[in-house]
């Protein structure tokens, strides 16, 4: 990033919406970019917006669950810079067989007036759970998801969402765990604990959403100057090199200013301007 985009937010403090830690690898990025001083309030309770384990549902989509986790933190600190990340998982949206992790990441800026929003999904994630009948069962599941690296949930039963132990990280607490709920309820449902601190695949998304975030703030409009200008959209139609029929293929990536609208096409941005005939409907139906 250069000196003049880095003057914007050189010396000032910005707060991170997090109580699970995700500062670890928001901040390091952050602060080298942007010279900034990132801080948290450790006393802002985040699961009030929604929590995996369903006790508080969330009641907004991801970016304005994360807009409303950024600007609380900024209001209880006096903070006119933050930023907030929340997470989904579940099925990914076009391989449905895969799991998959879609982080959205929102930074904002009161004093320049900007909002400036990245996604990153990935299919690097252990996100599972199942009904744990024995203790052998259970050795398998937390062998399959990486535990003890890995946290674990376990609960009485799958949509149930009282008597749930979380954080479970330590071979010894898990047994006990699940010895406790079985013998009281005579069933168990683990599931993999995705806050941020208990699970290292989930940072990493976090830690690639922020790195695309910090390439969005150094992109610069061409009309207006102003950060954050970035792919708003996709338009797919590449041709064919075999009959020139439009492909699903990308044929060009959309700017589009949040400033002033100032829009860009980027023709080809993978280099190419014709796809191979594996990837048409027609040619490979």
């Amino acid at each position: 990033m250069n000196q003049r985009k880095k003057k914007l937010f050189k010396g000032r403090e910005l707060v991170i919406a997090t109580k699970h830690e995700k500062e670890k690898v928001i901040a390091p990025l952050l602060e080298q970019a942007l010279g900034v001083t990132c801080i948290i309030n450790e006393k802002f309770d985040t699961d009030v917006f929604g929590t995996f384990t369903g006790e508080i549902e969330r009641e907004l989509d991801p970016v304005s669950t994360a807009r409303q986790k950024c600007l609380r933190a900024m209001e209880l600190t006096n903070c006119d810079l933050g930023i907030a990340s929340e997470g989904s998982f579940g099925p990914h949206p076009s391989m449905f067989f895969i799991s998959a992790d879609d982080e959205f990441l929102i930074f904002i800026d009161k004093l320049n007036h900007l909002e400036i929003i990245v996604r990153e999904l990935s299919t690097e994630t252990n996100f599972t759970g199942r009904e744990i009948k024995s203790e052998k069962e259970l050795m398998e599941f937390a062998d399959r998801v990486n535990f003890p690296s890995h946290g674990l949930i376990l609960r009485r039963a799958k949509a149930e969402n009282k008597d749930i132990i979380k954080g479970i990280t330590d071979i010894n607490q898990l047994k006990e765990a699940f010895k406790k709920l079985f013998e009281e309820f005579n069933s168990v449902y683990a599931e993999t604990d995705m806050r941020a601190l208990f699970n290292p695949s989930r940072m990493k998304v976090i830690e690639a959403a922020t790195k695309k975030l910090v390439d969005k703030i150094s992109s610069l409009c061409p009309h207006c100057n102003k950060p954050g200008f970035g792919i708003t959209d996709a338009k797919r139609g590449l041709k064919c090199s075999l009959c020139g029929s439009p492909t699903n293929s990308t044929l060009s990536y959309i700017y589009v200013c949040q400033h002033c609208q100032y829009t860009k096409e980027d023709r080809y941005p993978h280099k190419k301007t014709t796809e191979d005939p594996m990837y048409c409907d027609y040619c490979n139906p």
